[in-house]
């Protein structure tokens, strides 16, 4: 019997994945002229489809509910992240619809091969003065994923946790969880009316 080594691939490094996936989305954004457009139906799906997938929404969203997701019964834990996602999807699709001639450039990478966690800085480019976009990556058993964003120098996670702190300290975790779903349907509605 004749023994083949096999060949694993090679995991993808994180500034690799963070570059690909910002490429892949330009381009994709640039190529299509309904998304060039305005149509956020279009952009969310384009968000959705490409880098959610890339996206630790438990992480993500039990950093930002705080020490409050630990009390949360797993129901309420579902409904966070359901919630949440909806509303960075439509955050993200929000910038996304903006974009018209913009390049990025990922900086090198600082970590060493067994960091399990990193920062992948990178600048969008186009008019006027680069934006500061930085990803927080851990490396997960799929490879890695994002689970926080700064733009211009602000953490995502960390502008949510005050704000969902202040909702919870209110009205408790439920409330919360109805104050993210009214967002979000004032959002749709929103979107609705410009379709």
């Amino acid at each position: 019997m004749l023994v083949m080594p096999v060949a694993f691939a090679q995991e993808e490094a994180p500034d690799a994945l963070i570059k690909r996936l910002s490429i892949d989305v330009l381009d994709k954004i640039k190529a299509d002229k309904t998304v060039q457009a305005g149509d956020m139906t279009k952009v969310m799906s384009l968000v959705d489809s490409q880098i959610m997938p890339n996206v630790n929404f438990t992480r993500m969203t039990a950093s930002a509910v705080g020490r409050s997701w630990r009390q949360a019964t797993p129901e309420q834990q579902k409904k966070l992240q359901d919630e949440f996602k909806t509303l960075l999807i439509r955050t993200y699709s929000g910038a996304l619809s903006q974009v018209k001639d913009q390049t990025i450039s990922v900086k090198p990478l600082r970590a060493a091969a067994a960091d399990t966690e990193v920062v992948v800085r990178t600048e969008v480019m186009g008019r006027g003065d680069p934006v500061q976009l930085d990803y927080r990556l851990e490396k997960v058993g799929t490879g890695w994923k994002i689970y926080d964003l700064n733009v211009l120098g602000v953490w995502l996670v960390e502008t949510y946790r005050t704000q969902f702190s202040q909702e919870i300290n209110a009205k408790g975790i439920d409330g919360l969880i109805a104050s993210l779903a009214d967002r979000n349907k004032v959002n749709n509605a929103n979107i609705a009316k410009k379709s």
